[in-house]
Protein backbone atom coordinates (compact mmCIF):
# COMPACT_ATOMS: atom_id res chain seq x y z
CA UNK A 1 0.00 0.00 0.00
CA UNK A 2 2.69 2.50 0.98
CA UNK A 3 6.41 2.25 0.38
CA UNK A 4 8.59 1.72 3.45
CA UNK A 5 5.50 1.00 5.53
CA UNK A 6 7.37 -1.58 7.61
CA UNK A 7 9.38 1.22 9.21
CA UNK A 8 6.43 3.24 10.41
CA UNK A 9 3.84 0.57 11.26
CA UNK A 10 3.60 -3.20 11.55
CA UNK A 11 1.10 -5.97 12.16
CA UNK A 12 1.53 -7.25 15.71
CA UNK A 13 1.87 -11.03 15.35
CA UNK A 14 0.19 -11.59 18.72
CA UNK A 15 -2.91 -9.46 18.23
CA UNK A 16 -2.95 -9.31 14.41
CA UNK A 17 -3.62 -5.58 14.74
CA UNK A 18 -1.81 -2.78 12.95
CA UNK A 19 0.49 -0.86 15.29
CA UNK A 20 1.99 2.57 14.62
CA UNK A 21 5.74 2.76 15.26
CA UNK A 22 6.41 6.31 14.04
CA UNK A 23 3.30 8.45 14.41
CA UNK A 24 4.91 11.53 12.84
CA UNK A 25 5.90 9.56 9.74
CA UNK A 26 2.41 8.06 9.45
CA UNK A 27 0.83 11.52 9.79
CA UNK A 28 3.21 12.86 7.12
CA UNK A 29 1.83 10.22 4.74
CA UNK A 30 -1.57 11.90 4.86
CA UNK A 31 -0.30 14.63 2.54
CA UNK A 32 1.10 12.35 -0.15
CA UNK A 33 -1.14 9.30 -0.31
CA UNK A 34 -4.16 8.40 -2.42
CA UNK A 35 -7.67 8.96 -1.10
CA UNK A 36 -8.03 5.25 -0.32
CA UNK A 37 -4.72 5.14 1.53
CA UNK A 38 -5.75 8.28 3.40
CA UNK A 39 -8.77 6.47 4.87
CA UNK A 40 -6.54 3.61 5.96
CA UNK A 41 -3.99 6.02 7.51
CA UNK A 42 -6.72 7.96 9.33
CA UNK A 43 -7.95 4.67 10.81
CA UNK A 44 -4.43 3.68 11.78
CA UNK A 45 -3.99 7.02 13.55
CA UNK A 46 -7.17 6.53 15.56
CA UNK A 47 -9.17 9.09 13.61
CA UNK A 48 -11.88 6.56 12.90
CA UNK A 49 -14.94 8.77 12.51
CA UNK A 50 -13.07 10.93 10.01
CA UNK A 51 -11.96 7.76 8.19
CA UNK A 52 -15.53 6.45 8.04
CA UNK A 53 -16.80 9.77 6.68
CA UNK A 54 -14.13 9.93 3.97
CA UNK A 55 -14.61 6.25 3.07
CA UNK A 56 -18.36 6.76 2.68
CA UNK A 57 -17.69 9.70 0.35
CA UNK A 58 -15.27 7.58 -1.70
CA UNK A 59 -17.81 4.78 -1.86
CA UNK A 60 -20.54 7.11 -3.09
CA UNK A 61 -18.30 8.40 -5.90
CA UNK A 62 -16.74 5.06 -6.85
CA UNK A 63 -17.45 3.14 -10.05
CA UNK A 64 -15.70 0.06 -8.63
CA UNK A 65 -16.60 0.05 -4.93
CA UNK A 66 -14.32 -2.83 -3.88
CA UNK A 67 -11.37 -0.92 -2.39
CA UNK A 68 -13.60 1.73 -0.82
CA UNK A 69 -15.58 -1.07 0.84
CA UNK A 70 -12.38 -2.60 2.22
CA UNK A 71 -11.14 0.65 3.76
CA UNK A 72 -14.60 1.43 5.14
CA UNK A 73 -14.75 -2.01 6.75
CA UNK A 74 -11.26 -1.45 8.16
CA UNK A 75 -12.32 1.91 9.61
CA UNK A 76 -15.35 0.31 11.27
CA UNK A 77 -13.21 -2.50 12.60
CA UNK A 78 -10.72 -0.08 14.17
CA UNK A 79 -13.70 1.56 15.93
CA UNK A 80 -14.89 -1.85 17.22
CA UNK A 81 -18.04 -1.47 15.12
CA UNK A 82 -17.90 -5.11 14.16
CA UNK A 83 -21.47 -5.43 12.90
CA UNK A 84 -20.95 -2.51 10.53
CA UNK A 85 -17.59 -3.96 9.44
CA UNK A 86 -19.19 -7.36 8.80
CA UNK A 87 -21.95 -5.86 6.66
CA UNK A 88 -19.45 -3.90 4.58
CA UNK A 89 -17.22 -6.97 4.23
CA UNK A 90 -20.18 -8.93 2.87
CA UNK A 91 -20.69 -6.19 0.28
CA UNK A 92 -16.98 -6.37 -0.56
CA UNK A 93 -17.27 -10.14 -1.08
CA UNK A 94 -20.08 -9.58 -3.57
CA UNK A 95 -17.98 -6.93 -5.35
CA UNK A 96 -14.74 -8.96 -5.33
CA UNK A 97 -15.05 -10.65 -8.75
CA UNK A 98 -11.53 -12.16 -8.59
CA UNK A 99 -9.90 -14.84 -6.48
CA UNK A 100 -7.29 -12.39 -5.20
CA UNK A 101 -9.88 -9.82 -4.14
CA UNK A 102 -11.97 -12.48 -2.40
CA UNK A 103 -8.83 -13.59 -0.56
CA UNK A 104 -8.24 -10.00 0.60
CA UNK A 105 -11.75 -9.82 2.03
CA UNK A 106 -11.50 -13.26 3.67
CA UNK A 107 -8.26 -12.24 5.37
CA UNK A 108 -9.85 -9.00 6.60
CA UNK A 109 -12.85 -10.96 7.89
CA UNK A 110 -10.43 -13.24 9.73
CA UNK A 111 -8.82 -10.24 11.40
CA UNK A 112 -12.22 -8.91 12.46
CA UNK A 113 -13.26 -12.26 13.89
CA UNK A 114 -9.93 -12.50 15.72
CA UNK A 115 -10.55 -9.03 17.21
CA UNK A 116 -13.99 -10.20 18.31
CA UNK A 117 -12.47 -13.18 20.11
CA UNK A 118 -13.98 -15.67 17.66
CA UNK A 119 -10.65 -17.38 17.10
CA UNK A 120 -11.86 -20.65 15.58
CA UNK A 121 -14.03 -18.80 13.05
CA UNK A 122 -11.08 -16.48 12.34
CA UNK A 123 -8.84 -19.50 11.69
CA UNK A 124 -11.34 -20.83 9.15
CA UNK A 125 -11.41 -17.47 7.30
CA UNK A 126 -7.62 -17.24 7.34
CA UNK A 127 -7.36 -20.76 5.92
CA UNK A 128 -9.86 -19.87 3.20
CA UNK A 129 -7.88 -16.70 2.43
CA UNK A 130 -4.60 -18.66 2.28
CA UNK A 131 -6.10 -21.13 -0.19
CA UNK A 132 -7.46 -18.30 -2.34
CA UNK A 133 -4.19 -16.37 -2.27
CA UNK A 134 -2.35 -19.54 -3.28
CA UNK A 135 -4.80 -20.12 -6.15
CA UNK A 136 -4.31 -16.49 -7.23
CA UNK A 137 -0.54 -16.97 -7.41
CA UNK A 138 0.20 -14.88 -4.31
CA UNK A 139 2.36 -17.18 -2.13
CA UNK A 140 3.56 -14.44 0.27
CA UNK A 141 0.01 -13.35 1.00
CA UNK A 142 -0.96 -17.01 1.41
CA UNK A 143 1.83 -17.42 3.97
CA UNK A 144 0.61 -14.36 5.89
CA UNK A 145 -2.90 -15.81 6.04
CA UNK A 146 -1.55 -19.23 7.02
CA UNK A 147 0.46 -17.69 9.89
CA UNK A 148 -2.62 -15.76 11.02
CA UNK A 149 -4.58 -19.03 10.98
CA UNK A 150 -1.94 -20.68 13.16
CA UNK A 151 -2.05 -17.75 15.60
CA UNK A 152 -5.85 -17.91 15.79
CA UNK A 153 -5.74 -21.65 16.49
CA UNK A 154 -3.08 -21.16 19.16
CA UNK A 155 -5.12 -18.47 20.93
CA UNK A 156 -8.23 -20.66 20.67
CA UNK A 157 -6.40 -23.60 22.30
CA UNK A 158 -4.98 -21.36 25.03
CA UNK A 159 -8.34 -19.80 25.82
CA UNK A 160 -10.04 -23.12 26.48
CA UNK A 161 -10.23 -24.45 30.02
CA UNK A 162 -8.31 -27.67 30.58
CA UNK A 163 -10.63 -30.68 30.61
CA UNK A 164 -10.25 -31.21 34.37
CA UNK A 165 -11.38 -27.62 35.07
CA UNK A 166 -14.40 -28.03 32.79
CA UNK A 167 -15.39 -31.22 34.60
CA UNK A 168 -14.83 -29.56 38.01
CA UNK A 169 -17.10 -26.61 37.18
CA UNK A 170 -19.73 -28.88 35.64
CA UNK A 171 -19.76 -31.04 38.79
CA UNK A 172 -19.86 -27.95 41.02
CA UNK A 173 -22.79 -26.53 39.04
CA UNK A 174 -24.70 -29.83 39.24
CA UNK A 175 -24.28 -29.88 43.05
CA UNK A 176 -25.34 -26.28 43.53
CA UNK A 177 -28.21 -26.43 41.09
CA UNK A 178 -26.77 -23.61 38.99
Amino acid sequence: MMEHQERIWFVDPGTLRDVVVDRDAVEARLEECTDLERVWVLSLLGRGEEAVSEAEQLLAASEDPFRALLVLAYAYQRLYRWRDAAQVQERALRAARTTFREAQVRHQIGRRLFDEGLHLAAAAEFEWAADLFKAAGRPRAALTSYRAKERALKVHRQSRLPDWKERYYQQKDSHTGA
